[in-house]
């Protein structure tokens, strides 16, 4: 089984679904392993001119984790709890760069806007139709998303790269999950928790004034 088919099949959409409770806490090592192992693995099957997005999502996920690994770890066992530690110990850059360039709050602000992009982006591409282009449905993906955090030069360079994405039918070869019919009910297993676990951190950090952090 390659590593992409492992992002979309039913194991892993059951084991998103076990770390979202029902008190709407979500794991932080679940989002860690997942911004690891769903949006890096599909940037890197996009060729490597999405390289400029994936390394940075790697490097994230390594600070996070080794906030993990650190004797504060138990702080960052979810998200909820990482956002109060940090706040109530004065730990986040709230209003200008300063001394926490690196913070738990910061970082995953970083890897919730790019799970933006990979939702609508996926969402894009389970409505589409097989003359539909993936070069467009990602760009439009990146314009709502992503485009607005970035620097002209990346925004230049994420154009370019959208010309390269191969056609429908190819991509959904290239995810490896089945039939055309069977890529797209995936798809809507697999969008929905996205989108669940994007709208809790979402409200997480307007909540508490963090979603514009320098």
């Amino acid at each position: 089984m390659s590593k992409l088919k492992r992002v979309f099949n039913a194991e892993m959409l059951w084991l998103w679904r076990t770390y979202l409770h029902k008190e709407e806490v979500i794991n932080t090592d679940w989002k860690v392993n997942n911004y690891e192992g769903n949006p890096v693995m599909l940037l890197n099957s996009l060729g490597s001119l999405f390289g400029f997005i994936s390394k940075d999502a790697v490097s994230k996920t390594q600070i996070l984790m080794n906030f993990l690994k650190s004797e504060n770890g138990p702080h960052y066992a979810t998200v909820q709890s990482m956002v109060k530690f940090e706040l109530d110990n004065k730990l986040v850059d709230v209003d200008k760069k300063g001394i926490y360039p690196e913070s738990g709050c910061r970082t995953l602000l970083r890897l919730h806007r790019a799970l933006r992009w990979l939702q609508l982006f996926l969402e894009r591409l389970r409505t589409s139709k097989e003359d539909d282009k993936t070069s467009v449905m990602c760009r439009d993906a990146y314009n709502e998303s992503l485009a607005q955090h970035h620097t002209w030069l990346i925004r230049k360079s994420a154009g370019m790269a959208f010309y390269s994405l191969p056609v429908r039918p190819a991509f959904f070869e290239v995810m490896n999950v089945g039939t055309p019919e069977q890529v797209v009910d995936v798809l809507g297993k697999a969008v929905p928790l996205l989108c669940e676990v994007y709208q809790i951190t979402e409200e997480l950090y307007q909540k508490h004034n963090l979603l514009d952090l320098p």
